[in-house]
């Protein structure tokens, strides 16, 4: 097999998640990490055998990389993946993949003018429950969807927050839960019912007078072709409750799945996460298999790392992708929707109005502003 010389930039927390797959997968040459910090960059450098480099253009001047993992803050994803594009780089992201859609479309601008590829981190597609599910809606055997919906109702402590500088602001991080802790449900959501085409919500922050952004936000849609969807999703039920995505179909069949129990794990913290399960399956015929998944998906877990098994998933996707010429499973234009329908919730609050979608960049949505009290 071809293998592509690969590189991590930025080794905050999500760093060793890529790290280990790309030190482990027969495709990949993991040769070297980049981060601002000597001391870190050269310790992540020793325990993989790769090179240190505390310089961006001494990164993108190796020729042996060809393509880079980005786990920086999140306003920094879209300048380093422009730059590493226009150098020739193959770019795969951490979510979010941009704070705002201005640089979201200059990442797809860049990286199709250069002709290399770029995909966002979206590790739950690849989770065994959500294929089912998609599966199902797209061999049409819950009918057409009609109505998805998306409840995540988990917790972030104070000690969350401050373990980085840049948690809990907009000019660190881009905005709260919809950019943060909820963009992979946000993107299962769109995957699994097709394009939105107009959205009404709400933004707040309820019981964490220490940020500056929402740790809560509702919503509901209307997709392309009639059916509905809302989103419910907080960080402000402690311990935390749950994830869920759930997707109903004309036929009257329902089937969804449970990604979190509990809070969202964070990566290079949690340790001790349960499995992703079906919660729901009604599809006629089949209700029988929902006990022998659950019980499949738990035993399966238990073999396997989940905070770092599904990322493997999705970068050995992404270097096929490569390889083979063609898109990977999440591309940029699919990141993208993530943050469209975040930004939209932000757009909508601050205009007192539904949004129309496809959503344009604004210089508005910079710094959303909450609706006074």
């Amino acid at each position: 097999m071809e293998q592509i010389g690969t590189a991590v930039i930025g080794l905050g927390k999500v760093a060793k998640a890529h790290a280990e797959a790309l030190a482990s997968l027969a495709g990949s040459r993991f040769v070297a990490v980049l981060d601002a910090d000597v001391a870190r960059a050269r310790s992540f450098a020793d325990r993989y055998g790769v090179r240190a480099y505390t310089s961006l253009d001494a990164l993108l001047a190796d020729p042996e990389v060809g393509m880079v993992s980005i786990c920086t803050p999140h306003p920094t994803h879209a300048a380093l993946a422009m730059r590493a594009a226009e150098a020739g780089l193959h770019v795969l992201v951490e979510k979010p993949m941009a704070v705002n859609l201005a640089d979201c479309d200059g990442m797809i601008r860049v990286a199709a003018t250069r002709r290399v590829h770029l995909g966002v981190v979206s590790q739950r597609r690849f989770y065994e429950p959500v294929r089912r599910m998609h599966d199902a809606i797209a061999e049409g055997r819950i009918g057409r969807p009609v109505l998805g919906t998306v409840t995540v109702l988990g917790w972030r402590s104070e000690e969350y927050y401050a373990a980085d500088g840049w948690r809990g602001t907009w000019a660190g991080e881009g905005g709260g839960i919809l950019v943060n802790q909820v963009t992979h449900h946000l993107d299962l959501l769109q995957w699994l019912m097709g394009p939105v085409e107009e959205l009404f919500g709400y933004w707040a922050n309820l019981n964490h007078p220490s940020i500056e952004v929402e740790d809560t936000a509702v919503a509901v849609l209307r997709f392309a072709g009639g059916a509905f969807g809302s989103i419910v999703v907080s960080n402000s039920q402690k311990p935390g409750l749950f994830g869920r995505v759930h997707v109903h179909g004309a036929s009257g069949a329902s089937v969804g799945v449970q990604t979190e129990t509990g809070s969202a794990f964070v990566a290079g913290v949690s340790t001790d996460v349960a499995p992703a399960v079906n919660d729901i399956w009604t599809i006629p015929g089949e209700e029988r298999y929902l006990r022998r998944w659950q019980r499949t998906d738990v035993r399966r877990a238990s073999r396997i790392d989940v905070t770092t098994h599904y990322h493997r998933a999705q970068i050995a996707d992404f270097l096929d992708a490569i390889r083979e010429g063609r898109p990977p499973l999440v591309t940029g234009e699919d990141g993208r929707k993530s943050v469209e329908i975040a930004t939209a919730i932000y757009r909508s609050q601050a205009e007192h109005r539904p949004v129309r979608f496809p959503v344009g960049a604004s210089v508005l949505d910079e710094t959303p502003t909450a609706v006074p009290a």
